[in-house]
C-alpha cells in the first residue's frame, strides 16, 4: 500500500489504499460483542492533546477546533478557512491539522526504516480520509529522516491535485510526521495545507518540533 510515495516519479492518477482493508468478521448475533471505544484526542488551549497525553501546539490562535479525519488514533484537529462560500453555496476550503497516535493496525518499528513506512501506511490513509482513495498526487512527493525533542521521526511531503469548480486552487500540500515515543508506539501530525498558503508549511514544521511525550 501507498508504494506511490516512495518513488519521486510519481504518476497521476494514483490509487490509493483505503484505509481499513480487512475483512469483516461475522459474528453470532446472539452473543454480545465487547465494545473498546476509540480513543479520541482535544485541543485545550493552545495545545493539541491526544488520547495518550503527548501535545502539539496548535497552528495559531486562527485556527479553530474541527473533527478528526485523517485517521489518527486518539487524535484532535485544528482548522483555518481559506476560502469561505467560494462556489456561492455555502462551500468551504481550508486548511487542516491533527496530531495524535499511530493507529495499532500500522506495523511499527523503531528503525529509519520503520518510521518511514509508518509515514508512508499513515500518509495513505489520511489522503484517503481527507479526500478518496481516487486523489491524484502531483510528481515530487519527499521523504525527510528529522529528529524531535531528541527522537527519531520521518517526514513525508506530497501534492495533492485539486479541482474543483470555482475553487482557486490547483494543488494541496499534504504533510505528515511521525515521531518515535520509545515505547514500541508512535505520535502523528498530519497538516493539509493549501496551495495558495505556502507559508503555513513551515509554522507546521516548528508546530511538530515542539512535540511532547507526556509518559
Amino acid at each position: 500500500m501507498g508504494w506511490i510515495w516512495t518513488k519521486a516519479d510519481a504518476v497521476s492518477p494514483v490509487a490509493l489504499p483505503s484505509a481499513g482493508q480487512t475483512p469483516i468478521e461475522t459474528q453470532d448475533p446472539s452473543a454480545k460483542p465487547s465494545e473498546t471505544p476509540t480513543p479520541v484526542g482535544k485541543v485545550l488551549g493552545t495545545q493539541i492533546v491526544a488520547a495518550n497525553n503527548d501535545t502539539m501546539p496548535i497552528m495559531s490562535s486562527a485556527w479553530g477546533n474541527t473533527d478528526e479525519r485523517s485517521g489518527l488514533w486518539g487524535g484532535g484537529a485544528i482548522w483555518l478557512t481559506i476560502h469561505k462560500n467560494y462556489d456561492g453555496k455555502g462551500a468551504t476550503w481550508g486548511n487542516y491539522a491533527a496530531f495524535g497516535q499511530l493507529p495499532p493496525d500500522i506495523p511499527y518499528k523503531n528503525t529509519a526504516a520503520g518510521l518511514k513506512e509508518a509515514a508512508v501506511q499513515i500518509g495513505s490513509r489520511a489522503i484517503t480520509g481527507l479526500y478518496d482513495k481516487n486523489a491524484k498526487l502531483m510528481p515530487g512527493t519527499t521523504h525527510k529522516a528529522i529528529t524531535v525533542d531528541g527522537r527519531p521521526g520521518h517526514e513525508i511531503v506530497a501534492k495533492v491535485v485539486v479541482s474543483v469548480p470555482k475553487l482557486k486552487e490547483t494543488y494541496s500540500t499534504v504533510m505528515i510526521a511521525v515521531v518515535d515515543r520509545g515505547d514500541g508506539t508512535a505520535d502523528v501530525s498530519v497538516a493539509d495545507i493549501a496551495g495558495s498558503t505556502p507559508a503555513w508549511q513551515n509554522v507546521w514544521r516548528f508546530k511538530v518540533g515542539q512535540i511532547k511525550v507526556n509518559k
